[in-house]
């Protein structure tokens, strides 16, 4: 219990920056506070849920953090800053950004779910890279709402999965 309400935690935490960082224009002010006060209530929910189960955000020297994980970590930052020099030299719009990150978190929890033999975050991976790449596809009609799709959609994926999951334990 302890391994996955950490992840969730972890989930929930990054679910909630990805709203409240990206819930901005093209969105109405009310709509965009609303998003941001349920981000954070769910991130509270998270903790409130895995706290009840008996669960602690500690690793407890557990080694779910080992080999495998490290390994698709430094895959993401490789991925995160090649493709952040990439969108630089292509003069991309600021959006790309969120988009990019979407992808690559996706990617991230894909392999995480392959690692770990845990299908419960394979959902997660795909749609959050489908999120991702749907960013990038708005990026040439429709790059206002890039944060939208990328950064708000997939905060609620991560803030979804985060709460399935402690409800589950």
């Amino acid at each position: 219990m302890r391994q996955q309400f950490l992840g969730a935690l972890i989930g929930a935490a990054f679910g909630t920056v990805f709203v409240l960082v990206n819930s901005g224009d093209p969105l109405p002010p009310v709509l965009g506070w609303v998003l941001r006060a349920l981000a954070v209530a769910a991130l509270a929910a998270v903790l409130f849920l895995g706290l009840r189960a008996g669960g602690r955000p500690t690793l407890d020297g557990r080694p779910v953090f080992g080999p495998s994980y490290r390994v698709v970590v430094l895959g993401e930052v490789v991925l995160l800053v090649a493709g952040f020099f990439v969108l630089s030299l292509l003069d991309a719009p600021v959006q790309a950004n969120v988009a990019w990150i979407a992808t690559v978190v996706g990617l991230h929890f894909a392999a995480l779910a392959w690692a770990w033999k845990a299908r419960s975050i394979l959902v997660v991976g795909v749609v959050l890279t489908a999120l991702g790449v749907a960013g990038l596809v708005l990026l040439g009609s429709a790059a206002a709402w890039v944060p939208f799709v990328s950064g708000v959609l997939s905060g609620v994926t991560l803030l979804g999965g985060s709460l399935h999951g402690v409800r589950r334990a």
